[in-house]
Formats: C-alpha cells, structure tokens, sequence
C-alpha cells in the first residue's frame, strides 16, 4: 500500500508541474504540418522539405539506390509500380515476355496517361529465343491524307505545325503495335493482356508523385479542350497526391478492344469517334487513314562498341545519333589523346568530350532524319568508323563548339523491358510525346492523341517535310546490346531528345565504367539541348565540373530530376544451367515448359527519377 502511494503522490506531482507554466518541464512541441508525408493545399508534395542527408549502402557503390533486381523466372521494369506488377502477373499466368511488354504498355496507358497510351506510337526491339535473333516493330503513325504543306500554311495560315491540338495529331500507332506483337510473338491475346489496365481504369488506380508533379504541370492546357478537362481534371483540377483516379471511358474502349481485337480502334466505334472529335476540333483525320494504317518490321541498325555491339531502330526514329555518338567516341577520344575510362566521370574533359561528340551526331539526326519510305538518310555513310573519324577535327579539345545543326527536344515518354523464363526479352518504348499529347481527348474512350505531327517541318527543302501519309521525325527508341550475337541487355532511356545521349552515356558508363545495371541510372548525366545549346548537368555534378565546362565555353544549367528515366534488364547465362524447353504454340501453360528457370539470371534496374520500379522472381 506505501508503493501505491507513493505512485500516486509523484502522478500528482507531474499533473500539477505540467500544468503550471515555467516549472521546469518542456512542453509538448507540435508536430509536421504534413506528418508520414500526407499533402495539404499548401504543401502538395511534402518531399520539397526534406532536408536530411542521403544514406549510403554497406555495399558497391554508395550512393546506390537500391541493388540490382535478380529473377530466373521473369522480370520487368518499368515508369510504374502498378505496370510492373501488371508485366509480372502476366508472367506468373504463363505468359512469355511480349506479352507481358503488351500488358505493360496498355497499363502505363492507363496510370501514367501523361506520357504514353492508346492514342501514341510505340516501337520495340524483340530478343525472340526460338529463332535465336533481334526483331524491331516500329509502330509510328502517320500523317493523315489531307496534311499537306499548302494545307497547314494556307488553310491553317500557320508556318510550322502547331504544337498541340487536334492538327498536331497524327493517326496512333499503338493499338496496332500491340496485335504485331502479340500475333507475332505472343501466347496470350487482347482479352488477357489488357485485362490489367482495364481492370485499373474501372477501379482506380493511386496518383504516384512524379506522375503528379506532370499533371499538375499540364492543367491549364487541358482546360482547352473540354473532353480533356472532363477526363483528366476532377473537380476542374489535377488529381491530387495518393488520391484515387478512374477513367472508366477508358476502361470502355480497353474492353472493346479486348473483344474485337485491332478492328474496334482502327476500323470499328472507336475509329468513328477519332474521326467525329477531329471534325468537331477542326482536323481532317478520315476513316481511311485509320483503316489503312499499318505497324512495319523493320531491320535494326547496330555499331560496335568495345566488343559489343549496340542495336537502335531506324529513322524516322532517332536512333541512330546514338550509334553516331559511340562511334565518334569510339574514334575521336583516342585520336584527341584521351581515354574516357582513365578520365572519369569527375573529369570534366569527360564531360566536355561526351557533348562535344552529341552535338555532331545530332547535328547529323536534324539534317537528314526522316521517314525513310520518303528520303531515307544516308545511315551507311552515318554509320561507319570511316564518317566518325572525319568529324575528329571539329571537336576542339579545349574549347566548346556551337552545334552546326539545331533542332526541338521535348519529350514525355515511356520505356521499359520485360524477360521470361524461356530467354525472351523486349526492349518497348511508348509515347505520346509531350504531356498529354495532343491535349484532344476522344470523349466516351478516354484517352489522348499525341501530338506527334508536330515533329514535322514546313520547309519543303527538308527530308522531313509534311506530307500525306508520312511518318513524321519521332523521338522515342528502344535499345539492345548483344555479344558474339546472344543477348545481353534490353536498356532504354525516355525523354524526348534526351534519349539518344542518355543511351550513349549509359553504354559508356557499364562497358567503358563497369557500372552494374541499377548503377548507370544512380550517377549523374548531361542532357544537351540542340535547339538553345544549353547543357543540363545534376546539381552535384554542377558543383564539381560546371566551373571548368563554363570556362570551356558550355553553357549549363543546374538542374533535379532531368535527362528522362531509364529502365533495363540485363541476362547473365550460365552455361552449367540446363536450357530452357520452349512452350508449344497450343496446349494448357503446364508442364516442365513452365516450370524450368532460364539458363542465367536476370539482372534489372531502374531510374529513381521516376515512379517505378523492377520486378521479378
């Protein structure tokens, strides 16, 4: 009873202390106004206040993110949690790893509409283990039959194409995409594949914060078109952080897909509502240009770097100023006197080389890009050891030199890679270019119409000049890496005219590096813009090598978060492993075909400047 007493008589004694000002005990101090990170009107994304250092790994390198994903079975990384876990579902339902690029695709569509969908172009490189070869599908629209020179400067009386709206769009690409894969390559048809998406479009899916950021950056642009407003902006604005958002329209165009396949978007009720908005919006897209549309198999164009050899599609697409840029790396640094792996990536003669070498290979992408059914650029000549060499004396060692050639680099896009079991591997890029694309939305389906066409040019000088039926200059590319003429990565990096220099740098940084697959992504890279000629370094890489680029003569800008985002998927074998055993075209997904592992480990990363990440198991 005396130690019942005591308890009792010393909680008095801190009930009064509390309660009696300047006592001597400290009072309760509030809390964060966005506590576990929760956004309020003031504060829409919390992150802004962090100030705390970043940590390090107990292994590798420091400033790692996270390691690499390892996975026998199947594996796919992407932009988007929620289309990784789609990949993967498909995966563990026995599907092969095209269809679950497809799957990944459609849902990307649906969770991160800013960047990619139905209504955009798509183009892919496909590992196909049966034939034991590269395949590429370049699946870009064209130009509706009515675009012409005379059409956009006389009847528009605009002298470039515009930018946005509904004559920016040209016919989509995508739809299309999907069933040459599917029927090419697949086990699994539309009513499967799209299943995930459409399932997320009716229920909802969670706004991630990148993806937030973008919405939030295109609102008063949506605004312009009313379906755009009804569709993409609840309550007259962008859905707000970790809120739930349905597109139930979309959902509806997604099912009739799954049931009437690639007719119901380019022939059926989906084509005549393209058609009916592009009228009401003052376009000319026609019903015959959406039921003649085609996706092409096309020949992948390669270079050899270090011993390995890197594969990009061909124009219209921008590929091969990657390949050019390796290549006048590969020639001209030794040529010059320097070695980038001896110089390093704290060098800032490293740095200067690398965008000396982007702006003649984009110099070259402006000058002759363009579809190649029209005025194929001369890629034999572009292409070869021989053509980098004679470019050596425009790279001034110690001095930046103004691009020759500029051009526009603007880009909303998404890339990922997916692999399965029996050694399969696609490389996909997907996009409808800026945000939102063309900003027209198609009422009663929910999705956007890229604003692609605005990659053509007016001057009837140029390889690129619009015309009818045309593919127009597109940034987006897929990439691959063999050796010896086997697998060895699917990587990509989207980002409009980001893209091509972040390949380049990411070669460098695994082959010439040995940067792992999760590390390439982690370092910093430079994003060199053609058209103003400014280059954007990372803050920290700012501070280390910007004074020395800027007494060089580069003009730079500090910047967070830029140079697009990257995913890949890399195969290591092991020999001592038994091979695979190829499924059969028909039959149930059972049996030793779908039990056994691949031949080697998948090694996959991704880029923390965007929302996603890799998966496998």
């Amino acid at each position: 009873m005396r130690r019942k007493g005591r308890l009792l008589a010393v909680a008095a004694f801190l009930v009064l202390l509390n309660a009696s000002p300047g006592m001597g005990l400290a009072q309760p101090q509030p809390g964060s106004d966005t506590p576990f990170g929760k956004p309020t009107a003031d504060v829409p994304n919390p992150g802004v206040n962090n100030e705390a250092v970043p940590a390090t790994r107990p292994a590798g390198y420091l400033d790692q993110t996270r390691s690499e994903v390892l996975a026998r079975n199947g594996i796919a990384a992407t932009s988007n949690p929620l289309a990784t876990a789609a990949a993967e579902r498909i995966l563990l339902d026995g599907g092969n790893a095209i269809d679950a690029a497809v799957a990944a695709s459609a849902t990307l569509g649906t969770v991160e509409p800013m960047s990619t969908g139905m209504g955009g172009d798509l183009f892919a490189i496909v590992w196909s283990a049966k034939d034991k070869k590269l395949y590429s599908l370049a699946s870009s629209g064209w130009a509706p039959k009515a675009w012409t020179v005379d059409y956009f400067k006389n009847t528009l009386g605009v002298d470039e194409v515009p930018s946005r709206g509904i004559n920016s769009a040209v016919i989509p690409g995508t739809v299309s995409g999907w069933d040459a894969l599917l029927k090419r390559f697949g086990s699994m048809g539309f009513r499967e594949v799209l299943e995930p998406a459409a399932s997320y479009a009716e229920d909802g899916f969670p706004i991630h914060e990148v993806m937030h950021g973008q919405w939030r950056s295109a609102v008063n642009s949506l605004r312009e078109d009313p379906d755009s407003a009804k569709t993409w902006l609840p309550g007259g604005q962008a859905p707000e952080l970790y809120s739930v958002f349905r597109n139930p329209d979309m959902a509806r165009a997604l099912r009739l897909i799954q049931k009437n396949g690639r007719d119901a978007f380019y022939k059926g009720e989906i084509a005549r509502a393209v058609v009916a908005k592009s009228e009401a919006a003052g376009g000319v897209i026609a019903l015959d240009d959406l039921a003649r549309y085609q996706s092409e198999w096309v020949t992948p164009l390669s270079t050899e770097y270090h011993g390995y050899r890197v594969h990009q599609l061909p124009p219209p697409g921008q590929g091969f100023a990657a390949l050019e840029m390796l290549n006048v790396l590969d020639v001209c640094a030794p040529r010059l006197g320097f070695d980038l792996a001896a110089l390093g990536p704290r060098d800032p003669q490293y740095w200067h080389l690398l965008i000396e070498a982007k702006k003649l290979a984009y110099s070259d992408l402006h000058r002759y890009n363009a579809d190649p059914t029209f005025d194929p650029p001369p890629l034999d000549r572009l292409l070869s050891k021989e053509y980098a060499a004679t470019l050596c004396d425009r790279i001034d060692p110690g001095r930046a030199t103004p691009p020759e050639i500029d051009g526009t680099d603007m880009g909303s896009t998404v890339y990922f890679a997916t692999a399965d079991r029996w050694g399969n591997m696609v490389s996909l890029v997907n996009s409808n270019y800026s945000g939102f694309g063309s900003r027209v939305t198609i009422p009663g389906y929910g999705f956007v119409l890229a604003n692609r066409g605005s990659g053509f040019t007016l001057d009837e000088t140029h390889p690129n000049v619009v015309e009818p039926r045309k593919r127009p200059f597109i940034t987006i590319i897929a990439s691959f890496i063999t050796k010896d003429d086997k697998p060895v990565m699917a990587f990509g990096n989207m980002g409009g005219g980001t893209q091509p220099q972040a390949h380049a740098q990411h070669v460098v940084n695994m082959i010439d590096h040995g940067m792992n697959v999760q590390a390439t992504t982690d370092v910093a890279r430079f994003d060199h813009s053609q058209e103003n000629d400014v280059t954007s370094l990372d803050t920290y890489l700012y501070d280390l090598v910007g004074p020395k680029l800027q007494e060089m003569g580069h003009r730079l800008n500090r910047a967070n978060g830029h140079a697009g985002g990257y995913q890949g998927i890399l195969f290591e074998p092991d020999p001592r492993l038994p091979t695979p055993i190829l499924p059969k075209d028909t039959g149930p997904r059972t049996g030793d075909a779908y039990e056994r592992p691949v031949n080697g480990v998948y090694r996959a990363g991704s880029d923390r400047r965007k929302d996603g990440h890799a998966g496998g198991w």
